[in-house]
């Protein structure tokens, strides 16, 4: 039986464990699979990094992948489904994933990419004969029937991948923060089962994206007792008919999850039973105030923010009666950590006062990139004092409030998107002489990506779509820009710097610019 999962199979088999909007499974049925696909990893030479990556829509079986990949002493790596093959490939050869792992949506673009980054093996599930995939039932099939035994191997964090002021993807590990660690595997599933949040046997919903750190650390769970239910794209409807049917207990969402189930008539909120609900989870972006007010007065004071990053976790955290008291902030600054705000020259501020905001990691470790000592390097002010590229304050009752962003990147709908990525594709078009992508108001995601181009001189003017479309060639959909804007110069100093925040102001109603 799998590690982790056995004792609950053998007293609640037949319990429903894990479900999506296609299958539900059981303790026991979740056991079988689990034990067959850590033999499947177990049987593949991984190489020196251990490393298996996961390219597919929400599902059951992303879930299976990931952990049944750890319980096989693999470190995961989990990719965005939007990303173009390209994208995919360079995370796959950047991380030395020997198996990936596809959906029937990502099958033709998981085969190009394996390619490009020297894959052994890619298994996919529900995709068509002749896309050139295994068959996830087929490898599954062939696993042998007994358990693995594995709780002596080391576990491994996840590898995620998060884009960077450079244009290119940035590997990072699991924080500490977020990962329970042991020497051993049995070592590692002990903690989670000695977790109270992870072993209570509740029920959460997960809607968000399963390459981010919030759902991804939720699932593994799993292997502590809790049970989870998988939706794929965000539908609100959805959302509010799964919670009243499984009578789910906590969920992860972000700020455009909010407004999207706020948009809905007040009379359709009224239809579904949300009252099991005891924990919601939220982070990824900034929540306006409004917004955030609404889903306290309709959900109750059950609403926990978290800020932090992908690179090192939580820092900060407010629950629904702190963030009443103090409307706008993300919390005081966690046991782990210690604030430090600081002006341009690196000198400390006092309360009040708005500054670049850094995080001193009591650890020493701060945050560290995947083969990128420069990038590593850059974020920190000294060792493990490190920055997630925003400006702050912190009151005089040491909560911490955003007020803008230093590094250059958009936050829509709770992803991190980097202008710098579209920049480097826009600016190799023919026609373009210089380009400045920005983050301007998005209603529902809070900002999106705007290209300021200047074009070069010529009889023909630019078609904006046909910009969209160039830069939707070489990136993900979600990275390029949503609207042009053609200007005649983007005040470029004698550095050939641009002032971004300038070029930002018009578009925004306040001081204030950005979501």
């Amino acid at each position: 039986m799998a590690l982790g999962t056995s004792n609950i199979a053998s007293e609640r088999p037949d319990e429903v464990a894990l479900a999506d909007s296609l299958a539900e499974l059981s303790w026991q049925q979740v056991d079988d699979l689990l034990d067959r696909v850590t033999h499947g990893v177990l049987r593949q030479d991984l190489g020196p990094a251990c490393r298996v990556a996961v390219f597919a829509e929400n599902s059951i079986e992303v879930v299976l992948a990931h952990l049944g990949s750890f319980l096989g002493g693999a470190s995961t790596v989990p990719i965005s489904f939007h990303l173009t093959a390209e994208e995919c490939g360079y995370i796959l050869d950047d991380s030395e994933a020997k198996i990936l792992f596809v959906g029937p949506e990502t099958a033709e673009r998981g085969i190009a990419a394996a390619l490009l980054g020297e894959v052994d093996l890619v298994v996919g599930w529900r995709c068509s004969a002749d896309v050139g995939v295994v068959s996830w039932d087929t490898w599954l099939a062939k696993a042998p029937a007994e358990s693995p035994q594995v709780e002596h191997l080391s576990p491994l964090p996840h590898l995620h991948y998060t884009s960077g002021t450079t244009g290119f993807p940035k590997g990072t590990e699991t924080p500490p923060a977020m990962w329970l660690g042991g020497e051993t595997i049995g070592e590692h599933v002990q903690r989670i089962s000695d977790s109270p949040n992870l072993s209570s046997g509740r029920l959460g919903l997960t809607i968000a994206p399963l390459y981010h750190t919030g759902p991804l650390s939720g699932i593994r769970g799993l292997l502590g007792g809790n049970r989870s239910v998988i939706l794929g794209r965000f539908d609100p409807r959805e959302v509010l008919s799964a919670i009243e049917k499984y009578s789910i207990s906590s969920v992860f969402m972000v700020p455009t999850h909010f407004q999207r189930l706020l948009a809905l008539p007040k009379e359709v909120r009224q239809r579904y039973d949300i009252s099991s609900l005891n924990a919601v989870h939220h982070t990824g972006s900034a929540c306006p105030v409004d917004v955030k007010r609404e889903m306290i007065e309709w959900f109750g004071p059950i609403l926990v923010e978290a800020y932090g990053a992908t690179e090192a976790g939580a820092t900060n955290m407010i629950t629904s009666e702190e963030w009443l008291k103090h409307p706008g902030s993300v919390g005081k600054t966690l046991s782990g950590f210690e604030v430090v705000v600081v002006d341009e020259d690196g000198a400390l501020l006092d309360p009040g006062s708005v500054g670049h905001l850094y995080f001193r990691d009591k650890t020493g470790r701060g945050i560290v990139y995947h083969n990128n000592p420069d990038a590593t390097r850059e974020a920190h002010l000294e060792p493990g004092v490190f920055t997630m590229g925003e400006m702050g304050y912190v009151d005089d009752d040491g909560y911490v409030f955003i007020t803008d962003r230093s590094k250059d990147m958009v936050v829509s709908g709770g992803v991190n998107l980097y202008p710098a990525e579209a920049e480097r594709v826009l600016s190799q078009h023919p026609h373009v002489a210089d380009v400045a992508v920005i983050g301007v108001p998005d209603k529902d995601l809070g900002e999106q990506m705007k290209a300021l181009v200047v074009p070069v001189a010529s009889d023909k003017p630019l078609d904006v779509e046909e910009l969209l479309e160039f830069c939707q060639a070489s990136l993900a959909k979600l990275k390029c820009p949503k609207t042009v804007d053609f200007v005649e110069d983007l005040g470029r100093n004698a550095m050939g710097k641009v002032n971004k925040r300038k070029l930002r102001s018009p578009y925004w109603p306040t001081e204030r610019t950005i979501g």
